[in-house]
């Protein structure tokens, strides 16, 4: 599995790792969260919102024992307790859930109601305290990555986790130019989309033709589309052993007629959305 940096550090983190959101069952993504880690995907996601639907960080804190020092672990805090005091909180519960004294990308989940120069304040002095190495942020747009950026000052800011697929490429029409202008590492959370992936005839017919002229698998073929610009690294959900072993090849190169192809399949329409 290749390593791409983090922003504008040293750090790197693999092209593909693992998202723990709304994982049904606890005992199978951990089994697919291990396998990953021995696949090279070892760039683990999970937030205290996941928590607290899915109780994502506590089974993390489990399959991971003996494997942290293995992997690159990001978690965020909810924008509703996202003051300076909340943040700090927040990023505490999630260490011992996690079980550990550090995680090594800590982001604000989606721009909220408190001022982002608490959150941003917070975040700065969890990394001053070795809580945290670097920080994100989640679901923002050019202006709220903008003044984010103006808090903490360049080359502070390490990624920008937002909503990116092949039926949903609204992140490449300001977000990504932005990111790869500032050295902010796109991250891509659902990149099969939020509901059915392909969900219509032609989106799955243009994938296929991809699939067949490269011998991909449909889920490879996608992940690698997404991440062809290295900017960009990705996140597809741990659900069970076969579905990581399936994401795992997906990190390639693809043709660049097959690239044009999907390109053309799959327009860029403007704005950034989220789930």
């Amino acid at each position: 599995m290749r390593q791409r940096p983090l922003g504008p550090s040293s750090t790197k983190v693999s092209v593909l790792g693992q998202g723990t959101w709304r994982v049904r069952d606890r005992t199978k993504a951990a089994e697919a969260i291990r396998e990953g880690i021995r696949l090279g995907l070892t760039h683990i996601d999970t937030a205290e919102l996941y928590e607290n639907n899915t109780k994502s960080e506590t089974m993390l804190g489990s399959a991971l024992e003996g494997l942290r020092k293995e992997v690159f672990l990001a978690s965020k805090v909810l924008p509703h307790n996202a003051t300076y005091d909340g943040t700090i909180a927040a990023c505490e519960a999630s260490l011992r859930r996690l079980k550990t004294d550090h995680l090594d990308l800590y982001y604000l989940h989606w721009p909220g109601d408190h001022p982002l120069e608490e959150t941003m304040d917070a975040m700065a002095q969890l990394v001053e305290d070795g809580k945290v190495r670097h920080i994100g942020v989640s679901n923002f747009e050019v202006d709220d990555l903008e003044a984010a950026e103006s808090l903490l000052g360049k080359g502070v800011l390490a990624a920008n986790q937002v909503l990116y697929h092949l039926e949903d490429r609204g992140a490449e029409s300001e977000v990504l130019p932005w990111c790869k202008a500032h050295k902010v590492t796109l991250v891509a959370y659902s990149p099969f989309g939020a509901g059915d992936f392909l969900r219509s005839t032609k989106a799955r017919s243009a994938v296929e033709a991809a699939s067949k002229a490269t011998g991909l698998s449909l889920r490879q073929v996608a992940l690698a589309f997404l991440v062809r610009d290295p900017a960009v690294v990705a996140i597809p959900k741990a659900e069970s052993v076969a579905h990581v072993r399936d994401n795992a090849g997906g990190d390639v190169d693809l043709p660049k007629d097959v690239i044009a192809q999907l390109d053309e399949a799959f327009p860029v329409r403007p704005g950034l959305r989220s789930v």
